[in-house]
Parts: structure tokens; sequence; C-alpha cells
């Protein structure tokens, strides 16, 4: 059986090395598939569908499965993210000090469910599961930098400086 050849990247954009080379220190093997999605999505923001199908022809999975993978871990993103990125934890910790409430806020001041974009690609409200601060309960990520005791008043202050920008 002759070497396995990869198919040329997508594109010039570096990104595409990156990804890549996660894929080559594998071995260009199936096992490598959330990995290298996990490379993709840091390096692009999201997974479109040339992504995808690029990934899933790299690898030999099967294009199923790599939706599959990319739809079942709530991690993964099919869709550009916005400007800026609200977290909220969910945590036990974060959710008996109000998180629910923090989520209802920004849902409300948005126009937006969690886990989507503000039409204007400016806000994305996110959750997590837990963020790890839990003594700083209720704790929000403001674009990755944790602010924690947050008040309902300071998280849509944020979101209205954003808006502005």
């Amino acid at each position: 059986m002759p070497a396995f050849t990869p198919p040329p990247l997508p594109s010039d954009d570096k990104r595409w090395k990156i990804v890549n080379g996660t894929m080559r220190k594998n071995g260009f093997a199936r096992h490598a598939l959330i990995e290298t999605l996990h490379t993709v999505q840091s390096s692009f923001g999201y997974l479109d569908d040339d992504a995808i199908r690029f990934v899933a022809l790299t690898l030999r999975v099967p294009l199923s499965q790599a939706y599959g993978v990319v739809t079942f871990y709530h991690y993964f993103s099919l869709k550009p993210p916005g400007k800026h990125t609200m977290t909220i934890c969910q945590g036990t910790a974060c959710y008996i000090k109000g998180a629910d409430k923090l989520i209802d806020a920004a849902e409300k001041h948005l126009g937006i469910p969690q886990g989507q974009t503000t039409k204007n690609g400016q806000i994305s409200l996110m959750t997590a599961r837990c963020v790890g601060a839990c003594s700083r309960a209720p704790v929000v990520l403001s674009d990755g930098e944790v602010a924690g005791e947050m008040s309902g008043e300071q998280m849509i202050e944020q979101l209205e400086r954003w808006a502005v920008e």
C-alpha cells in the first residue's frame, strides 16, 4: 500500500499550517479528529463547512462522523464569534449566587438567547459549565477576562461599552 499523501491545504492562510501540524504530529490518524477540530476552532474561531470537509478528508474520517463530533460537543461553533464574547458561568456556586438571573438579563438586553451572536456581529453570549473560579461566584468572562461577584448592573454596563465600539 502506498504511503498516505494528505490533500493540499485549503488556502495559503498560515493558520492552516498550524492545523496541518496537529494532523501531521498524529500521523494523519483518525483518532486525531477532536484534537484537529480544536486546533481549527482555536485558529479560526469557528468551524465552517470547508474546514470540516478538509479535516475529514485529510484524516480519512467519514464526513458524517466529523459533523457528528462538531454538533455533539458544545465547545465547537459553526458560526463566527462576535467581536466580543461574554461567557456566564453556570457552575453550582455561580448558579446558587444568581447566574440564571445574569443570563436572563443578558438575553433580554441583547435580544438573543445564550449561544448566539447579535445580528451586528458585535457580541456573542455564551455559557460555561464551570470556569473554576467558584469562590468569586457569580463569575462572568468578558473576552476571556474573569470578573467575579458580578452584578447584573456591572454586566449590563460591560455589554453597553461593547455596543458603542
